[in-house]
C-alpha cells in the first residue's frame, strides 16, 4: 500500500491531498472518502471487543470541495446487544455528510438450514494488473473489471485500496467495506454509454468484515425512472460473500463515461 495517504491531520481538520478528488470535478472530495472517514471516526472512537459493525449509512448530501474536513462522532445508544453510533462530517462550509453505525453483539449462531442462502459468486481472484482511468480521472485504487467494458450482463468488480486513509494510519476491514461501497453506485446505476446518476446515499450492511485486501462487488439489482435510481450490490472476498449494499441516485446531466 502506497504512503500517500488521501489525508493528513492537522490539528482537528484532515486536510486532503490531490489524489482525493473524485471523477465528477476536479474541486470535489470523492463521496466513497467520506464514507470511510466516517467508519474510520466510529471504529475508533465506539468499537468494542464482542460488537461487530453490522450497517453504515452514508448520506452524501452536499458536494465536498477539496478542503479540510473535520468528523465528529455521537454515541446514540448503547444496550446490551446493540450500540448505534453517529458521525458527521463538515467543512467551512457547514455539514456535508452524516453516517449512522450499529454494531451488533455476536453471539453462538443459530442451528439449521436457513431458507436463502446468497452463494459465492465464481470469480477467482485478479491476476493481471489493475484497468487505467479513463475521461481524466485515474482511480486512486486498484481495480479490475469483470467481465470488462461495457459488456452486457452484471457488473462485477474486484477492488483494493491503494493507500492510506488518513496519515500512516492502517485502513481496517470495516473501513475497507466502507470505502468499497461506494462503488455501488456506478456498477448497479451505470448504462453501457457511461454513468448517468450520482448517489446521495448508500447502506451498507455485514454479515462479517473482509478478510482480504481484496473486495469484489457484483450488482444485483437496477430500477429507476424519472431520474430516481436505486441499486443494490453483493460484496464478496475471496472466501465468499460478506454483506450487501444499497444505493439511491439522482440523474446527473453531464453523465461520467466509464473507465
Amino acid at each position: 500500500m502506497s504512503s500517500s495517504a488521501f489525508f493528513t491531520r492537522k490539528g482537528d481538520d484532515l486536510v486532503p491531498a490531490p489524489h482525493a478528488r473524485g471523477p465528477w470535478s476536479s474541486d470535489m472530495l470523492h463521496g466513497r472518502l467520506l464514507g470511510g472517514l466516517a467508519a474510520q471516526a466510529i471504529e475508533q472512537h465506539h468499537a468494542a471487543p464482542g460488537l461487530r459493525f453490522a450497517r453504515l449509512t452514508v448520506d452524501l448530501f452536499r458536494n465536498s470541495p477539496m478542503s479540510p474536513v473535520t468528523v465528529e462522532t455521537t454515541l446514540v445508544r448503547d444496550g446490551r446487544r446493540i450500540r448505534v453510533a453517529d458521525a458527521t462530517i463538515s467543512t467551512e462550509q457547514g455539514v456535508i455528510a452524516r453516517a449512522g453505525a450499529v454494531l451488533l453483539r455476536q453471539g453462538e449462531q443459530p442451528g439449521g438450514e436457513q431458507a436463502i442462502v446468497t452463494p459465492a459468486w465464481d470469480e477467482p481472484p485478479p491476476v493481471g494488473p489493475p484497468v487505467e482511468g479513463g475521461g481524466g480521472w485515474t482511480p486512486p485504487f486498484d481495480l479490475w473489471r469483470v467481465p470488462g467494458r461495457g459488456a452486457p450482463g452484471p457488473g462485477r468488480v474486484w477492488l483494493r485500496e491503494r493507500h492510506p486513509l488518513v496519515d500512516d494510519e492502517p485502513v481496517t476491514p470495516f473501513v475497507r467495506a466502507a470505502l468499497a461501497a461506494d462503488f455501488a453506485s456506478p456498477l448497479s446505476n451505470a448504462g453501457l454509454d457511461g454513468l448517468r446518476f450520482i448517489n446521495a446515499d448508500y447502506t451498507l450492511t455485514l454479515a462479517r468484515l473482509p478478510e482480504s485486501d481484496l473486495v469484489g462487488i457484483e450488482a444485483t439489482g437496477h430500477l429507476s425512472t424519472g431520474g430516481v435510481a436505486t441499486g443494490q450490490v453483493t460484496l464478496h472476498d475471496p472466501a465468499g460473500p460478506l454483506g450487501f449494499c444499497l444505493v439511491t441516485a439522482v440523474a446527473n446531466p453531464a453523465p461520467m463515461g466509464r473507465g
